[in-house]
C-alpha cells in the first residue's frame, strides 16, 4: 500500500512539475497499455522494456497502469466479446495458427478472448488516451497549480523556514 502511495505522491509531485507534458502523457498511455494487457505476460515485459528504455515517465506509467487494472477487470466481458469477434473470424484462422505456432508468440496469450479483446483496445484506444492526457495535464498546470500558487495559504506556507529548507533538500538530492 505504501508504495502505490508514494508512487500517487510522485505523481502529483511530477505533474505539478516542469516535465514534459509529452513524457507524462506518454507514461499514462502506456499505463493505460499496461494495466489493460495482464502484466505477467510477453506483452507486459515488452511494454515495461519500452518504458524504461525510452522517455517515458515511470511514475505515471505505473500509477496510471494501477487504477487502469481496476477498470479493465470492469470491461472483462465487453474485452470477452471482442476478442471472441477476432478470434473467431475465418479470414484469420490461419494467422492465428500460425502465430500459435511461432517460438514465443504463445506467451503472449493471444489466444484467450480476454487478453485479445484487452490488447486491442490498448492498442486503439492508446492514441486518445495520449492525447486526452496531454490536455487534461496542460489544462490542470493552467488552471489548478497557478491558481493555487496565488493563494495566501500557498504564500504563507512558501515563506516558512521548514519549506525553505524541504526546498534546499529536495534540490540537492533529487
Amino acid at each position: 500500500m505504501t508504495l502505490i502511495l508514494k508512487q500517487i505522491f510522485n505523481f502529483l509531485k511530477i505533474l505539478n512539475s516542469e516535465t514534459g507534458t509529452n513524457q507524462l502523457a506518454a507514461g499514462v498511455a502506456a499505463g493505460f497499455i499496461l494495466g489493460m494487457s495482464p502484466l505477467l505476460s510477453l506483452q507486459g515485459l515488452l511494454l515495461i522494456i519500452v518504458i524504461l528504455v525510452f522517455r517515458i515517465q515511470i511514475g505515471a506509467a505505473f500509477t496510471s497502469a494501477f487504477f487502469f487494472a481496476f477498470i479493465a477487470w470492469l470491461l472483462d466481458p465487453i474485452f470477452n466479446q471482442i476478442g471472441t469477434t477476432f478470434l473467431q473470424l475465418d479470414s484469420l484462422k490461419s494467422l492465428w495458427t500460425l502465430l500459435y505456432n511461432m517460438p514465443l508468440i504463445p506467451f503472449t496469450r493471444f489466444n484467450n478472448t480476454i487478453v485479445m479483446g484487452s490488447g486491442i483496445t490498448a492498442i486503439v484506444l492508446s492514441p486518445l488516451i495520449f492525447i486526452l492526457a496531454k490536455v487534461l495535464i496542460k489544462k490542470y498546470r493552467v488552471v489548478f497549480v497557478e491558481r493555487f500558487k496565488e493563494t495566501k495559504v500557498w504564500k504563507i506556507v512558501k515563506s516558512t523556514t521548514l519549506f525553505k529548507w524541504y526546498y534546499q533538500y529536495d534540490n540537492l538530492y533529487n
